[in-house]
C-alpha cells in the first residue's frame, strides 16, 4: 500500500476522531493518535502536520488545540484512500461478474490494465496471489487460464473462513469503545437499512457492501494472515457465488437481514449471540456458494 494511501486514510480518521471533541480542545498526544489511527508515528506527524495547515489543529508541541474550521470537508476523497491493489481487486471481480466469467476463461493483463487504467504490473501482482491457489494458471504467451472452483475446494475453504471470521467476530466484540471500528461498524448498519429498503432496484449492489462488512469484522483479529486470506475469501464468497442468478434479489434481502442480525450481535457486544449470528449467515453462504459451484458451466 502507497504511504499516501495510508497517510490520507489516517488524515480522515482524525478529523472524524477530533470532531467528536469540542472547539479548544487539547489534540491528543502523538503516541495517543498513533495507538488509534493504527499508523506509524512519522504518518501521525504528517497527519497533525496537515491538520494545522489546514485550519483544523492551532498551536505548536503540546499546546495544540482542536480549531472551529474542523469539518468533512477537509477529508480526502475516499477514492484516494483505497490502496492500488483494492482498486485493482474490486475492477477485477466487477469484471468477472460482468463477463460471466467461466473455466477456461483466457485473462489477458494488458487488456485488464487497460480496462482498469491501471500498470500490468499491478494486475500481475493481483493475479500472482491466487496462483498457489490453483485457481488461476500461467499459460506462456497466452496470458492467464481461470480454471474455477470445485465443491471439495469451497468446503476447505469454508472451513478456514469459518475459523477466521468467528475469532475475528469475537475479537470485534471486544474492542473498546474509542475504537473507530464501531463507528464504522454503525455506518455500514445504515447502509444496510438504506440498501434494505431500495431492494427491489438495487439489489446488486449488495456484493461491495458485503465485501466491505466482512472485511471491518475480519480487520478486528489484527492478524496479517488473516488480512491476506481476505483476498481469496472475497473472490470466492463474495463475488463467485453471485453467478447463479438464480433468485439473486430474495437472496441478497436475506443476506441484508443476516447482517443486520450479525452487527447488531457486535454492537450488542455478547459473545454467544456473536457466534450465533456469525455461524448462521456463514451457513447460508456456504450452501448458495455450493449450489453456485455446482452449477458452474466452462467457457466455451
Amino acid at each position: 500500500m502507497k504511504t499516501d494511501t495510508v497517510f490520507k486514510r489516517a488524515f480522515n480518521d482524525a478529523i472524524e476522531l477530533i470532531s467528536t471533541l469540542p472547539d479548544g480542545a487539547p489534540l491528543p498526544s502523538e503516541n495517543a493518535l498513533r495507538a488509534k489511527l493504527g499508523v506509524s508515528r512519522t504518518t501521525v506527524r504528517k497527519v497533525i502536520s496537515t491538520l494545522g495547515a489546514r485550519g483544523a489543529v492551532a498551536g505548536s508541541g503540546r499546546s495544540r488545540v482542536v480549531c472551529a474550521r474542523k469539518g468533512s470537508t477537509l477529508r480526502f476523497p475516499e477514492s484516494e484512500t483505497v490502496s492500488t491493489s483494492a482498486q485493482v481487486e474490486k475492477s477485477f471481480m466487477e469484471w468477472m461478474l460482468r463477463e460471466n466469467t467461466r473455466p477456461g476463461t483466457i485473462i489477458n493483463e494488458l487488456e485488464l490494465a487497460r480496462r482498469f487504467g491501471v500498470a500490468t504490473t499491478g494486475i500481475r501482482e493481483f493475479l500472482n496471489r491466487f496462483q498457489s491457489f490453483g485457481l488461476i494458471e500461467k499459460r506462456p504467451n497466452a496470458g492467464w487460464l481461470f480454471k474455477g472452483f470445485t465443491e471439495s475446494f469451497a468446503l476447505e475453504l469454508f472451513e478456514i473462513r469459518e475459523m477466521f471470521e468467528l475469532r475475528s467476530a469475537i475479537a470485534f466484540a471486544a474492542l473498546p469503545e474509542n475504537s473507530p471500528l464501531w463507528r464504522q461498524i454503525k455506518a455500514l448498519r445504515e447502509e444496510h437499512v438504506s440498501l434494505l429498503k431500495e431492494i427491489d432496484l438495487s439489489y446488486r449492489d449488495f456484493s461491495d457492501l458485503d465485501s466491505r462488512f466482512h472485511r471491518l469484522v475480519n480487520s478486528a483479529s489484527h492478524n496479517r494472515f488473516i488480512d491476506g486470506f481476505n483476498d481469496i475469501i472475497t473472490l470466492i464468497f463474495h463475488y463467485h457465488y453471485q453467478w447463479n442468478k438464480l433468485d439473486e434479489r430474495q437472496r441478497n434481502e436475506a443476506a441484508i437481514g443476516e447482517h443486520l442480525a450479525y452487527i447488531d450481535a457486535l454492537l450488542g457486544r455478547n459473545p454467544a449471540e456473536v457466534k450465533r449470528a456469525c455461524r448462521a449467515h456463514l451457513s447460508s453462504a456456504k450452501m448458495t456458494l455450493l449450489r453456485s459451484t455446482s452449477q458452474q458451466q466452462p467457457a466455451a
